[in-house]
């Protein structure tokens, strides 16, 4: 049986002053995992060749490559290896039932705090909720993220308070990976259609669309699967998931998002239209003078073709070097955000993002006028994500924010 030991291989690393020598790394390991002595002596054949091999131990060097691969550990001598400066990043987090105001706007609020201690008191109709949670990665960023038998219901009850404080047609958007496997399989993980069901069955909402964000700068992976085993294609995009609490009331609106006509449209209105015909065994015609009428433009497709090289977000990396913050792992570009937010919201309608990050939902309400309010719990981000928003009207940063850089908490 698979040992699940990835938790207690980072955690060895995490508490060691050093290098950490492979046999003292098993050691400890199973300690933590409370596994009997005799365990790490075992021998059994394993692979193809039927070589004699420990399971725990080859179990635990797996999770060790991994940490290696997500440049979390690095090699100090033979059997001998440490973290690496990416992985000895500490974040600190706001504490449970504690809140504090990181800055402010004129149209909005970022808070240091859990979701979960905002949300379930704010009293105001929410119109949008816009957020990227962790994902369910079996090697955590910096921040954290819960395992993948954990996740849906973990996600399900940080929706929660929004969808019961969401205005009749508000919409709920969540931004989450498709690029989540089986452990050691290229069969990818269906945890994204449970947790459509469960929020559909538990919490009643309703679901809109699966929207493609198409990222061309996509590095290429999973590295595993496509590019040694062959087994799977390069990846190429993530889904937003759309949800709303009253379809026929929903306050989305495509005339807020329209695109220019294609020239080859442009010159069928200009040409009168388009001659008719019959398609597809008679499944669609065209009549006489179709795709004649002028419009204001196109209506979008449900693909988003956004690269995340996002200028936004390279100025923020840039700030956040410049006060030796770490920056945030995993942002969205500032274009998609302004997409969803004018699509799915008007000016004046209050957006929230639970997840705050690097706060691009907060930009992208202030660029459309949108009154908003995030939370973060990590003190790094949302001390970086501050320098985003010097330029909009009423910022202020909070000196009580601030000084927890310098030994004060909250």
């Amino acid at each position: 049986m698979q040992l699940s030991l990835f938790s207690q291989v980072e955690s060895v690393y995490a508490e060691a002053t050093g290098s950490v020598p492979n046999a003292v790394l098993y050691q400890k390991v199973a300690e933590k995992a409370g596994l009997a002595d005799d365990q790490l002596n075992v021998r059994q054949p394993i692979g193809k060749a039927g070589a004699l091999r420990n399971p725990v131990t080859r179990e635990i060097r797996w999770h060790q490559q991994t940490l290696k691969a997500a440049g979390l550990l690095e090699r100090t001598g033979r059997a001998q290896w440490e973290l690496t400066g990416k992985g000895k990043v500490k974040l600190r987090k706001a504490r449970p039932g504690s809140t504090m105001v990181a800055f402010s706007t004129r149209l909005g609020v970022a808070l240091w705090s859990l979701s979960e201690d905002v949300f379930s008191k704010l009293d105001q109709p929410i119109t949008l909720a816009l957020t990227s949670p962790p994902y369910p990665l079996r090697v955590s960023r910096a921040y954290g993220n819960p395992a993948i038998n954990e996740y849906v219901d973990w996600l399900v009850d940080q929706v929660a308070p929004i969808a019961d404080n969401l205005r009749p047609g508000g919409s709920i958007c969540l931004n989450v990976s498709n690029d989540i496997f089986e452990e050691r399989s290229p069969a990818r993980s269906i945890y994204r259609e449970k947790l459509v069901i469960a929020l559909v069955e538990r919490l009643g909402l309703h679901k809109m669309d699966e929207l493609i964000w198409h990222n061309p700068c996509k590095c290429p992976g999973p590295i595993q699967w496509a590019s040694k085993t062959r087994q799977q294609l390069n990846v190429a995009y993530e889904c937003v998931y759309w949800f709303t609490n009253d379809p026929r009331a929903c306050l989305a609106d495509n005339r807020r998002v329209l695109e220019p006509h294609t020239e080859r449209h442009q010159a069928l209105i200009d040409a009168g239209g388009a001659s008719p015909g019959e398609f597809s065994d008679g499944a669609y015609r065209r009549r006489e003078g179709s795709f004649s009428r002028q419009t204001e433009g196109r209506i979008p497709r449900n693909l988003l073709r956004i690269p995340h090289n996002c200028t936004s977000q390279s100025a923020y990396k840039a700030m956040a070097r410049d006060l030796q913050l770490p920056e945030h792992g995993a942002p969205y570009p500032l274009q998609l955000a302004l997409f969803l937010i004018r699509f799915l919201s008007r000016e004046g309608d209050l957006v929230v993002d639970q997840f705050g990050g690097s706060l691009t939902t907060g930009v992208g309400c202030e660029e459309l006028g949108r009154p908003w309010v995030s939370t973060e719990c990590m003190w790094e981000y949302a001390r970086g994500g501050a320098e985003r928003f010097r330029q909009y009207k009423g910022f202020a940063l909070n000196p009580d924010f601030t000084n927890v850089s310098k030994g004060v908490s909250l």
